[in-house]
């Protein structure tokens, strides 16, 4: 593998996971956001020796990811659920200011949800992926919304301390 290769997989493999987080707030079908990242990955080796150094890689592949998406959102033009061109240009501005560190703490949020009781994390799916509030969780669970509320604090606390763990265990390695 020649040095140019390394550097790209290496700076790709760092900013992965905000184009994707990019890509997925842009397009809602799992198929089409594999189809659209296998697109970026393609352009961004095809166009890499055109890549200024003196520039963010992460801003520079957001612009490559917002044009891919774009030819996705052309062909589907007449979906009512994609964001309009100001709304995507607001989301790249957004994504290029994430930091790999909060990529990092995303990650350590999934394994900190993953060592949750089944319980909590019924709850935290009650209350973050179906949207539901308090007193929708208490009816569905026949418990009070003062319970469930007590719950999702001690729940947030649990996850917010185990990411700080997380966090100081790599800053000392």
């Amino acid at each position: 593998m020649d040095e140019k290769t390394r550097e790209l997989t290496r700076m790709w493999m760092s900013a992965q996971p905000i184009v994707a987080s990019f890509v997925s707030s842009m397009v809602s079908d799992f198929t089409a956001r594999d189809d659209i990242m296998q697109e970026i990955i393609t352009a961004v080796i095809e166009s890499f020796d055109t890549y200024d150094p003196s520039r963010p890689f992460i801003a520079w592949l957001l612009g490559i990811a917002r044009n891919q998406v774009g030819l996705y959102r052309r062909k589907l033009s007449r979906d009512r659920g994609l964001f309009d061109e100001t709304t995507a240009d607001v989301l790249v501005e957004a994504f290029s200011r994430v930091s790999i560190s909060d990529v990092r703490r995303l990650e350590f949020l999934q394994d900190c949800i993953e060592r949750l009781s089944d319980r909590d994390r019924e709850l935290c799916d009650l209350r973050y992926e179906q949207n539901l509030k308090p007193s929708g969780i208490a009816a569905r669970l026949g418990t009070t919304a003062n319970n469930v509320s007590k719950a999702l604090q001690r729940i947030r606390d649990q996850l917010r301390n185990c990411i700080e763990l997380h966090v100081a265990r790599t800053e000392r390695a």
